[in-house]
């Protein structure tokens, strides 16, 4: 009996061998499993925070790009009014120019009027005296 129990220890040692060798083996081939998932999952990751940062800096590049056109166009555009104001400026000048020039132009005819009258009162004064 002891030999059968023996080759009965024998063989159950064995198959406890091959279960645990299995056992080892399937627990390994999970393992790399698990980090071959791992992997692809951060690689996954990366490449989703890639393109999450290339949309976010592709628009913010156009909004830099498009404020710098918006300043070179307000530039441009303050430019235009300084040369505006700067015309406006030297057509307001040749207005009162000629405002005073009319101005003079009325006081002198009202001038010539007054020496008229003058003179027509002095004429009529001398007629009046020659006469008398």
């Amino acid at each position: 009996m002891e030999g059968a129990a023996e080759t009965m220890g024998g063989k159950l040692e064995a198959a406890l061998l091959q279960i645990m060798q299995r056992h080892n083996h399937e627990s390994l081939r999970q393992r790399k499993n698990t980090e071959r998932a791992k992997m692809d999952v951060v690689r996954s990751g990366t490449r989703v925070a890639d393109l999450l940062v290339a949309t976010v800096d592709g628009g913010v590049q156009e909004l830099y790009i498009n404020e710098k056109r918006i300043e070179l166009e307000a530039r441009a555009l303050l430019a235009t009014i300084a040369r505006y104001r700067k015309q406006t400026d030297q057509w307001l000048a040749a207005t009162n120019a000629i405002n005073s020039v009319l101005k003079e132009i009325g006081d002198f005819e009202n001038w010539m009027k007054i020496m008229d009258f003058d003179c027509k009162s002095i004429n009529a004064a001398i007629r009046n005296i020659h006469q008398s």
